[in-house]
C-alpha cells in the first residue's frame, strides 16, 4: 500500500508542477493501478468495483512502463507500450471477464460480474495464458529500450533519467520473472512466490518514485547554484564568464548564451553573430523580461523542462545578465562600426584603382598618341612652324607629367604591380624633401594593409616627414615616420589604420602604425 499510495503521491505532484507534460497523470495513474488487483476480491460486496478489479487487476505494470518511458517529458514510444496494453487490458482483462461467471465457475460469494457475456472457463484459460505469453515478451522488451535509451544519452541526460529508468528496469525484470511463475499454470495466483515478487516490485517501485523525487532536488540545488554563483559574479564576470558559470551549475557544457542585437541577430559575449538552432536532446529557450526577451540560451532539452528554474534564472541572473548583454551589444555595434568603417576605406580604394586605370588607359594613352603625333609633324616642317610644334611638344610633355603624378598620387600603379617596399622607395625618389628609407620588408601584404601602409607613409612624407621604417613582427607590420610635422589632424589617418584594425602610436616626434597583417 505504501508503494502505491507514495506513487500516487509523486504523480500528482509531478502533474501539479508540470501541467502540460503527461509524466504526472501517467505516474499517478500508475499508483492507482497497483490497488486494482484488490478489487476483484470477492469481499468488495460492490459489482462494479469487482468488474473494475477483473478488467484492470494486471494494467498496472503496463502504466508504469508508460510513465518511466514518457520521464521527463510526457512523451513514451506507442508502438512499445501497444503490445503491454494488449496484454494487460485485453488478453488478462476483458477477454476473460466477458467469459467469467463467477456463479457458474464456483464463486458464490463474489459479486456480479457486469461485462460477463457467457460461461467459458476454457476461454479464461486461453485468453490468460496468452496474456502470460505476451507479458513474456513485453516486459523484457521494455525494461531493454530503457536501458538502450540510457546507453545512448549524454553523461547530462543519464545523470538525470537513470536514477527512474534503472528501477523500472528492475521492475520490468521483476514482472518478467512473475509471468514466468504463472506461465505453467496459466494464469496469475497469489502464492508464497507470487507474494514475495510483489514486496520485490513495491521495493523496486519506491526507487523510481525516489529517482523522481531526486530529479526535483537537484533541480533544487541547481536554482541554488545559480543563485550563489550569479552573487559571486555580482562585481561583473569576465567576458563569457556568466556563461561559463551557468554551464558549470547546470551541468551542460555545451550550453550556449546569446543576447539579440536587432531583428534575429544574436551576439555572444563577445558580440560576434552566433546561431542557435535546436537538435537531437537541444531545445533553445528565451529569457523574456518585462515582455522583451534579454537573452536566449541553448541548452539539452530537458534541463530547463521545470517553467519555475527558467524564471528563476532569469531573476536571480538578471543583473549579470544585464551586464554582459549591454557590453555584448556594445562590442557588436562596435564591431559593426569598424566592419562599416573598412567598407568604406575599401570602396575608398577601390574607387582610387578605377580611376587610375582610367587615366592611365585613357586620358595618359591619348596624349602618349598626340606626343608621337608632333614628333613626325615637327620632321615636316621647319620655320615657325617647327617653334611652334617645340612649344607645343614642351607644354605636351608638361601635361603629360602632371598627369602621371596625379594619377600616382590617386593610387600609385607600384603599389600593385611591385608591393609596399618599392611603392615606398618611388615615393622617396619623387619627395620634395629628402626621406631617408630604412630597408624594407619584401614581402607583400594584403592589399588593404598595404595601402593603409603606403597612404600613411604619403600623408606623413607631404608634412616633411624625414625618415622611414618598416618591420614584420609576427602578426604585425609596423611602420614609422619620423620629423613629420604633427601639429595636425592625425584623424584622417586613425580612420585610415583602424580600419585594418590597426592603431597610431605618438611618441618622441615619431608617428607609429601598427597594422595587423595575418600569420
Amino acid at each position: 500500500s505504501l508503494a502505491g499510495l507514495a506513487t500516487t503521491a509523486s504523480g500528482v505532484a509531478a502533474w501539479s508542477r508540470r501541467p502540460s507534460s503527461r509524466f504526472g497523470l501517467l505516474l499517478a495513474l500508475a499508483g492507482c493501478a497497483w490497488f486494482a488487483v484488490e478489487l476483484n476480491n470477492p469481499d468488495v460486496g460492490s459489482p462494479l468495483v469487482f468488474t473494475s478489479g477483473l478488467l484492470t487487476a494486471a494494467v498496472c505494470p503496463a502504466v508504469v512502463a508508460h510513465a518511466a518511458l514518457a520521464y521527463p517529458e510526457g512523451r513514451a514510444p506507442r508502438w512499445a507500450l501497444a503490445p503491454a496494453y494488449a496484454g494487460t487490458l485485453l488478453a488478462l482483462g476483458l477477454l476473460p471477464a466477458l467469459a467469467f461467471d463467477p456463479a457458474a465457475q464456483g464463486c458464490a460469494e463474489c459479486p456480479d460480474n457486469l461485462l460477463n457475456v457467457t460461461s467459458s472457463p476454457s476461454l479464461v484459460e486461453a485468453a490468460s495464458r496468452a496474456g502470460i505469453v505476451l507479458g513474456l515478451v513485453w516486459a523484457p522488451l521494455l525494461a531493454t529500450l530503457a536501458i538502450v535509451r540510457l546507453a545512448r544519452s549524454s553523461s547530462a541526460a543519464r545523470r538525470l533519467t537513470a536514477p527512474v529508468l534503472l528501477p523500472f528496469a528492475a521492475y520490468l525484470g521483476l514482472v518478467t520473472v512473475d509471468y514466468a511463475h504463472a506461465a505453467s499454470r496459466g494464469f496469475l495466483s497469489n502464492d508464497g512466490t507470487d507474494h514475495a515478487l510483489w514486496l520485490a516490485l513495491a521495493g523496486a517501485l519506491g526507487l523510481l518514485v525516489l529517482g523522481v523525487a531526486w530529479a526535483w532536488v537537484r533541480s533544487r540545488r541547481s536554482r541554488t547554484q545559480v543563485a550563489r554563483l550569479v552573487i559571486e559574479l555580482g562585481d561583473g564576470p569576465a567576458v563569457g564568464g556568466l556563461r561559463d558559470a551557468l554551464a558549470g551549475a547546470l551541468g551542460d557544457p555545451p550550453l550556449a548564451l546569446a543576447y539579440p542585437l536587432e531583428g534575429d541577430l544574436l551576439v555572444d559575449a563577445e558580440g560576434r553573430p552566433i546561431s542557435l538552432s535546436e537538435g537531437p536532446g537541444r531545445a533553445v529557450t528565451p529569457l523574456v523580461r518585462g515582455g522583451r526577451a534579454v537573452a536566449v540560451i541553448a541548452h539539452r532539452a530537458e534541463l530547463l523542462d521545470d517553467p519555475e528554474l527558467l524564471e528563476e534564472i532569469g531573476a536571480a541572473a538578471g543583473l549579470a545578465l544585464d551586464h554582459e548583454r549591454l557590453q555584448a551589444q556594445a562590442r557588436a555595434r562596435l564591431e559593426q562600426l569598424r566592419a562599416s568603417r573598412a567598407r568604406t576605406v575599401e570602396a575608398g580604394d577601390a574607387e582610387r584603382r578605377r580611376l587610375e586605370r582610367d587615366l592611365h588607359d585613357g586620358a595618359q594613352q591619348r596624349l602618349v598618341v598626340l606626343s608621337f603625333a608632333l614628333r613626325l609633324l615637327r620632321a615636316q616642317v621647319d620655320g615657325e612652324a617647327a617653334e611652334r610644334v617645340d612649344a607645343a611638344a614642351e607644354e605636351l610633355r608638361g601635361a603629360l607629367d602632371e598627369l602621371r603624378e596625379l594619377a600616382h598620387g590617386i593610387y600609385p600603379a607600384v603599389l600593385v604591380d611591385e608591393g609596399l617596399a618599392t611603392a615606398i622607395e618611388s615615393l622617396a625618389e619623387a619627395a620634395d624633401t629628402p626621406l631617408a628609407v630604412e630597408p624594407l620588408p619584401e614581402e607583400r601584404f594584403p592589399p588593404a594593409v598595404e595601402a593603409a601602409a603606403y597612404f600613411f607613409v604619403a600623408e606623413l612624407a607631404r608634412r616633411g616627414g624625414a625618415r622611414v621604417r618598416a618591420e614584420r613582427a609576427d602578426a604585425w607590420l609596423r611602420v614609422e615616420v619620423g620629423g613629420a610635422v604633427l601639429g595636425g589632424n592625425l584623424d584622417e589617418l586613425e580612420d585610415r589604420i583602424g580600419a585594418v584594425d590597426g592603431s597610431l602610436v605618438v611618441e618622441n616626434g615619431s608617428v607609429r602604425a601598427e597594422i595587423p597583417c595575418g600569420s
